[in-house]
């Protein structure tokens, strides 16, 4: 069916006008010309949202949301609720239930909005993975041709191999333009973000234009489907050595994901989204979607050339005082300014990264590894888990938020988010896990606990755990030197977790994080206290009840 008529069928389009399959130059120069709204609180709807930089159509596009929506908007994240998947799906805070009546009349409503406008709509057929035996055809259809070319950027092109592809085709209709009514419309907001997996369609509505939300909108999609298949989708990076030993590396923002699987003695899979499926581990993507603040170009010298490369995307980052974007060298921008947003982006395609694992696939991983950075400072440096400590701290998910990240916070912060991305998962955090654990015992993966927090002492007091020996420690994780029947092990006596007494590269005494206080008795009190944060997550999100099992 020809894009035009199924796009009238699916969403009732008509008096439309379409730019589709445009280039990234073409796509760059549209966003310069046509892409408008709001980048001021108190500003009009009418300013310019892209710029070029002094490299112009040979550089980066940077490109400013509207200031409300510097991240994902979560609370107005919802799934429709049709009777055959409304038992299926995880509810939870970020992602709500919407009434199938009503989102029927809103997509109504927003059709006859665009058809009234005579709306030009940019239109990029991509695919959300690299494996066609699962990829989905994802059709990004909306106003902004920088989300057009986010999309172009960020998600495989031209994939050989994908049956049937109408039938598995998603398509988003992005429109920023449409400002919701919560008297007419049913949304608490203004704007809306609604997965309808029925249809297989995604409404992105009002001020909603982080480029994240063309992203993570599929990842959700994905986390839905696969396990189905029983695949498992997965919110970690991902590479593999030169003896075709994989490892995935599980983790939320601040505990070094992204930043341990750049390792240059091993190619990468992916830093983001990947599928663990019977041929091995693959990428969704076919880009990266890189933090830019406080970025240490010398510690990170991909994403700072990849600053100047043309056809990039800066989200977000202020322009410098005084000074024309159009006369900036890319690597000029003060990438310490927050002003805007401490979620500062840039995104690039995966090949700028110059050791990247044919198709951005590998085998199946030997190495599992769940990354927490521990503020409170008790966590040992590396544990090894099996069985049901292994689901336990996958559905667990913590690490914990500094001092001073948010107004108020004094002392470190548990953060718990199950499955390490507990927004995009569509089902209960129960069925990851088993099929987490089905394929590690299948496959014969080891599992790690890495913690790349802090040892001594809480955040304040004690010291954050060195790169070099956090590196020293997963790298004798990968080659098995701490298997069980490599290295002897002690048990940790609050939290259950087997430390080992030896590893090369580490000295001993801090691999039991008891001998790093200079205070035991102080240790032990705050030991207690994070694991009666674990007990109180675990009972609150009812995960007994799901089936996993306690473990401290």
């Amino acid at each position: 069916m020809d894009f035009s008529a199924a796009l009238e069928n699916r969403f009732g389009l008509k008096k439309v006008f379409y730019k589709y399959g445009l280039d990234k130059r073409a796509l760059f120069q549209a966003a310069l010309e046509n892409d408008r709204g709001r980048i001021r609180p108190d500003g009009p709807d009418d300013e310019p949202k892209a710029h070029a930089t002094k490299l112009g159509l040979d550089g980066p596009m940077v490109y400013y949301t509207d200031p409300s929506c510097t991240g994902r908007p979560v609370q107005d994240t919802f799934g429709v609720a049709w009777p055959e998947v409304e038992d299926k799906i995880w509810w939870k805070d970020d992602f709500k239930k919407f009434d199938p009546d009503t989102f029927e009349k809103l997509v109504d409503r927003v059709s006859e909005h665009l058809n009234r406008r005579r709306a030009t709509l940019y239109v990029k057929d991509v695919y959300c993975g690299v494996n066609p035996e699962y990829a989905i055809p994802y059709r990004f259809v909306g106003e902004y041709a920088t989300h057009a070319l986010f999309a172009h950027n960020m998600f495989p092109k031209d994939l050989q191999g994908v049956t049937n592809e109408e039938d598995k085709r998603w398509t988003m209709l992005n429109v920023p333009s449409y400002h919701c009514d919560p008297d007419v419309d049913g949304t608490p907001s203004h704007r809306a973000v609604i997965i309808d997996i029925r249809h297989r369609r995604v409404l992105v509505l009002g001020r909603a234009d982080y480029c994240g939300v063309v992203k993570k909108t599929m990842f959700t999609v994905m986390n839905y489907m696969l396990p189905d298949l029983n695949d498992l989708s997965m919110h970690c990076s991902a590479n593999v050595g030169d003896a075709s030993d994989a490892a995935i590396l599980f983790g939320l923002s601040g505990t070094g994901k992204t930043t341990l699987s750049a390792d240059p003695a091993r190619k990468l899979v992916g830093d983001d989204e990947h599928a663990w499926t019977r041929d091995g581990v693959s990428n969704f993507e076919d880009g990266c979607y890189a933090k830019l603040i406080d970025l240490d170009k010398e510690d990170e010298p991909i994403i700072a050339a990849a600053l100047s490369m043309p056809g990039t995307l800066i989200e977000n980052v202020p322009p410098l005082p005084g000074k024309p974007l159009e006369e900036t060298d890319p690597q000029e921008l003060d990438l310490t300014d927050a002003s805007y947003t401490e979620n500062t982006r840039l995104s690039y395609p995966l090949n700028a990264n110059p050791n990247v694992a044919p198709g951005a696939q590998g085998p199946h991983p030997e190495t599992i590894v769940l990354l927490t950075a521990d503020a409170f400072g008790v966590l040992p440096p590396v544990s090894i888990l099996e069985g049901k400590e292994v689901m336990y701290h996958f559905v667990s998910g913590f690490t914990a938020k500094l001092a001073g990240t948010e107004v108020g916070l004094t002392r470190p912060k548990a953060a718990f988010s199950a499955c390490f991305g507990a927004p995009f998962m569509a089902r209960p955090p129960s069925v990851y896990a088993k099929i987490l654990a089905d394929k590690m015992s299948k496959h014969k993966a080891r599992c790690i606990l890495l913690n790349t927090g802090w040892s001594g002492g809480p955040y304040g007091e004690g010291k954050r755990i060195s790169i070099k020996h956090t590196r020293a420690l997963l790298d004798a994780a990968l080659c098995g030197d701490l298997d069980p029947d490599k290295t002897e092990y002690v048990t940790h006596p609050v939290f259950n977790l087997k430390m080992p007494k030896s590893c090369p590269g580490v000295p001993d005494e801090m691999l039991n994080p008891r001998n790093t206080w200079g205070d035991a008795n102080a240790y032990d009190e705050q030991a207690e206290t994070l694991r009666k944060m674990f007990q109180d997550n675990f009972d609150t999100k009812g995960f007994g009840e799901l089936g996993i099992e306690a473990i401290m």
